[in-house]
């Protein structure tokens, strides 16, 4: 997604993202039930040990390593998937090593060199129940290998990048803790292919996943009465400052909960539109927003535009008389980006994700008014061998809510 999350979600995201919307009703109160397309959707984190044997085969001769540190920390997300019923669902994943493949002092330069791999996957899975709480599962489908190499001088490949379609596969056993939380535990397998010399990938883990499930009408009601305002829209104007590079830095670095990049935008400014499609009583709120913004890069003040839709997650953490408190996270918005290379770096294709992270404050006696700041982060999640990354540091946002 970087890591993210975010590998082959876009389309999915965009039809997913049109239809929720689609499905409420102009009325509020309509918001305290998961809109029908969420219904019996999930998302799931399993972390484990991955076996993928990179070796000497991987150099291109005359090259030589050193020393090659393979770690085997890993993590595999659905990023989203569906209950069709009780023994058949379908998801999107995406898997990846927590640490790179490294590769050091090739031909004595004593030099580290990293090679990124990253799993996708679009698969279907069959459940058995074997107990009252216990199911065994299968799964195969799809499966979108990426490997991002390395030069020794521009033009010269070391380790050469690849990306191929492939069968993925997997079993496990999940273990139901409560109506929407079951406990996993499965091996997912990814094929290698000789003429890439890519090697196979195995995945042993263990995570959870949390479902959706229909909400009764006692907590619908509840949430619907609670008095807590939850504005239906939200209109935000942005200013990119061009300062604050460390914020980006501490987040993806020594707080590893965001994403770094290499390309800075010095300047910018957005236009956000987001429709809040669900909420709970007090805290939480899930909104689909779209964005439009124009940016211009630090180094060689090229400028650039973005065209994005996106999932946001907000977290109201204080609520007063006079204001309400809130962080945000929204990650995998499928974006159009006008321009590939940028201060000469690559960052893929016209197709890449919007990410940001930030904090706020709805004021006033209708929550009318909102303040906020945030950083921002476009990257094509690795689905692409080139992906130098975008990160726009420090931005206040302004808007209207109602």
């Amino acid at each position: 997604m970087g890591a993210g999350g975010r590998c082959v979600a876009a389309g999915l995201l965009m039809l997913l993202s049109a239809g929720v919307v689609a499905a409420q009703t102009p009325h509020p109160d309509n918001r305290t039930q998961y809109p029908a397309l969420l219904i019996n959707s999930y998302f799931s984190v399993d972390i484990g040990f991955i076996d993928y044997p990179f070796s000497d085969l991987q150099l291109d001769p005359p090259f030589h390593a050193a020393s090659i540190r393979t770690p085997h920390a890993a993590a595999r997300i659905a990023l989203f998937g569906h209950e069709f019923n009780r023994y058949l669902s379908a998801q999107l994943t995406y898997m990846r090593p927590a640490r790179y493949v490294t590769y050091t002092n090739i031909n004595g330069d004593r030099r580290p060199h990293h090679v990124w791999t990253h799993f996708g996957g679009l698969t279907a899975k069959l459940a058995l129940p074997v107990a009252a709480r216990t199911s065994i599962y299968g799964e195969a489908g799809l499966g979108i290998t990426t490997r991002d190499g390395f030069n020794d001088t521009p033009g010269v490949p070391v380790v050469r990048s690849a990306q191929y379609a492939s069968w993925l596969a997997g079993a496990g056993i999940d273990r139901r803790v409560s109506r929407s939380v079951d406990l996993t535990a499965g091996v997912t397998f990814s094929p290698g292919r000789g003429r890439d010399a890519e090697p196979h990938a195995l995945l042993i883990s263990g995570g959870f996943r949390v479902t959706m499930r229909r909400l009764s009408e006692d907590k619908v009601e509840a949430n619907r009465r609670s008095g807590y305002a939850f504005p239906a829209n939200l209109v935000q104007i942005e200013y990119a400052t061009g300062f604050g590079y460390a914020i980006n830095t501490f987040l993806s670095d020594r707080l590893p909960v965001f994403w770094g990049g290499l390309v800075k935008v010095d300047r910018g400014v957005a236009a956000h539109y987001d429709r809040n499609v669900f909420h709970t009583r007090k805290r939480f709120e899930l909104d689909v927003g779209t964005s439009a913004s124009w940016w211009r890069t630090r180094t060689d003040r090229e400028p650039f535009t973005t065209l994005s839709v996106y999932p946001l997650f907000r977290f109201m953490l204080v609520r007063t008389a006079r204001a309400d408190v809130y962080a945000c996270y929204s990650l995998a918005g499928p974006t159009f980006i006008s321009r590939q290379t940028l201060d000469g770096l690559d960052t893929g294709r016209h197709f890449t994700f919007q990410d940001f992270i930030g904090a706020g404050s709805y004021v006033g006696r209708h929550r009318n008014i909102v303040v906020g700041v945030k950083i921002n982060h476009y990257s094509n999640g690795n689905i692409f061998t080139t992906n130098a990354g975008v990160k726009v540091p420090v931005t206040f946002t302004a808007g209207y809510a109602f």
